[in-house]
């Protein structure tokens, strides 16, 4: 099967509180964040970030703000739902790119939150999951959280963790792996690493 010609790895944040009392299909996007890799060769080419105003539960909770490190002030100020997917629509500019995250959490929040804005999503209907393409490819025992893989093949993570932008840049990092295009270090052990979140 041929590459499309763009990868775009998405990663979100969204409203949250402490032992999920905020029910997931009350949550929204606060961020997004987007790389698009070129499908040759997997480097980077562009990137896209922004903040999301939530118009459900527009005050962000300690823990949501401790997590994540985005203030109020951030989303305050920030387009709501219907005009970041614009924005995101014209950073796709109409390029060919097969949608990527690490797991299915980031593709069904932006389902929740399209719907819930009635809006169209400029993604397209095909959705890599590289949490699970990096599993198979590399023969993880299990399913790795992100810090998991990067520390797995070598890798060390940079930004902030729970960050759009920053994760998404680390999980471009892992594209060449998920992809079987650079192969994983199975030494002993290589999988032994920290449990983390993400």
């Amino acid at each position: 099967m041929e590459p499309p010609k763009y990868y775009l790895v998405i990663d979100l944040e969204a409203t949250c509180d402490a032992d999920h009392r905020l029910p997931r299909h009350e949550t929204e996007i606060i961020e997004i964040g987007a790389v698009l890799c070129d499908g040759q060769t997997l480097q980077p080419v562009a990137e896209f970030q922004t903040f999301v105003r939530p118009i459900r539960h527009p005050r962000l909770t300690a823990f949501c703000t401790e997590l994540t490190t985005i203030q109020q002030a951030d989303v305050d100020r920030a387009p709501v739902f219907p005009q970041a997917i614009e924005r995101l629509r014209r950073f796709i500019d109409g390029r060919e790119c097969l949608f990527c995250s690490w797991g299915d959490y980031d593709r069904n929040q932006l389902r929740r939150d399209a719907e819930r804005h009635r809006v169209r999503l400029p993604l397209g209907a095909k959705h890599l999951n590289l949490k699970q393409a990096f599993h198979e490819a590399t023969g993880a025992a299990r399913p790795l959280g992100t810090g998991q893989a990067l520390a797995s093949v070598g890798l060390k993570p940079e930004g902030t963790h729970h960050r759009g932008i920053d994760d998404a840049r680390n999980i471009a990092k892992l594209l060449p792996y998920c992809l079987g295009r650079r192969v994983a270090p199975r030494a002993a052990g290589a999988y032994a690493v920290p449990r983390s979140r993400g």
